[in-house]
């Protein structure tokens, strides 16, 4: 099996970080194929950023979709991922939406613990949209300035450790979430130190890219999910251009 692991983000340390994550906890026979965006953001923090990285995800699922057997949009907040799964016929996993509904299989309500106070209204956003605001207890951000994106998750690790303890003992979290690509690999170091289950984004996404892909659940060919009939364009990408044309078929 071939996952693509698809990072919107132009950090190419945090898709590596992402990708040891991700291959550790994969079943045997799974392979990452990591991707990182070409153009773009370090890392997407707002609803601008995600409209962005949203079209990125498109045009590199253009390219790559017909090479893998699933993809992971490798960003929380899950930029263009209805859109992706509307488009192409392999399935596609959005790392926050793996994240929270793994969380409601271990406990009532999940916290979401990120790195930067940016991220809030985006997150708050991508919870309703996934359906599941009665099942978040909370999201907490950190409010001071990091060095590096790509080791935010070690230099910040005992604040945000402070942050999840906070959501367990005021919002009255079950599971906790750390959240946005840098934070992929804390849940794992952190865990003995938390006293509820904790999700590590990476790994729910792998593992229920896995489980969808034996599942052989077809594309829809009707309801809002079926791929939209065939549109000219125009200055777009030449694969994305293909796809929605309906000339890749």
């Amino acid at each position: 099996m071939k996952l693509l692991l698809l990072n919107p983000n132009t950090s190419t340390p945090v898709t590596q970080l992402m990708t040891e994550v991700g291959q550790r906890a994969a079943a045997p026979g799974t392979e990452l194929i990591p991707c990182t965006a070409a153009r773009g953001v370090p890392y997407i923090a707002t609803r601008t950023e995600a409209q962005i990285g949203g079209a990125i995800v498109l045009e590199m699922l253009a390219e790559q979709h017909r090479k893998v057997d699933a993809a992971i949009i490798a960003a929380f907040g899950d930029p263009g991922l209805f859109a992706a799964r509307e488009t192409f016929d392999i399935p596609v996993i959005g790392l926050a939406e793996a994240a929270m509904l793994s969380a409601c299989m271990a406990g009532r309500r999940f916290a979401i613990v990120t790195f930067a106070q940016a991220l809030g209204p985006w997150y708050e956003e991508c919870v309703r949209d996934h359906g599941l605001r009665e099942r978040c207890a909370g999201i907490r951000m950190l409010d001071t300035p990091f060095q590096a994106i790509s080791d935010v998750g070690g230099e910040k690790e005992d604040v945000l450790v402070e942050l999840a303890q906070r959501a367990i003992i005021e919002d009255e979290a079950d599971v906790l979430i750390f959240a946005g690509a840098p934070l992929s690999g804390l849940a794992e170091r952190v865990a003995d130190r938390i006293p509820v289950p904790v999700v590590d984004q990476v790994v729910a996404a792998v593992k229920q890219a896995e489980a969808v892909v034996a599942l052989r659940l077809r594309k829809a060919t009707a309801g809002t999910f079926r791929r939209p009939a065939a549109k000219p364009t125009i200055g777009l990408a030449d694969a994305l251009a293909a796809r929605l044309e309906r000339r890749d078929s």
